[in-house]
């Protein structure tokens, strides 16, 4: 059984900052993108940054040169790391992966639990 485990949200002053981790475990052939998703009270899910297995990165304009995102494709494994937080950044941060299982080996999407990020003003 594939799962997404995300860590790392919390609470912290506009202008600081924070990392978020995601790990796919389970019987895994192979991840074609990972990325973060957001969605904050009242509004949908939004796309925050992707990268695939080659390393190409996506980000939101909102959060362009701001947050950066990482991959490390032997452990299954991506952070972002979140500078100069704004609380318009506040919302749950959903951890997204397309990947084939071992099992089945049919391309689906993946999401983790979420995780809160909260940026006070």
């Amino acid at each position: 059984q594939v799962q997404l485990v995300e860590s790392g949200g919390g609470l912290v002053q506009a202008g600081g900052s924070l990392r978020l981790s995601c790990t796919a475990s389970g019987s895994i052939f192979s991840i074609n993108v990972m990325g973060w998703y957001r969605q904050a009270p009242g509004k949908r899910r939004e796309l925050v940054a992707s990268i695939t297995s080659a390393g190409i990165t996506n980000y939101a304009d909102s959060v362009k040169g701001r947050f950066a995102i990482n991959r490390e494709n032997a452990k299954n494994t991506i952070s972002l790391q979140m500078n100069s937080l704004k609380p318009e950044d506040t919302a749950v941060y959903y951890c997204n992966a397309a990947l084939r299982p071992s099992t089945s080996m049919v391309l689906n999407t993946y999401w983790g639990q979420g995780t809160q990020v909260t940026v006070s003003s």
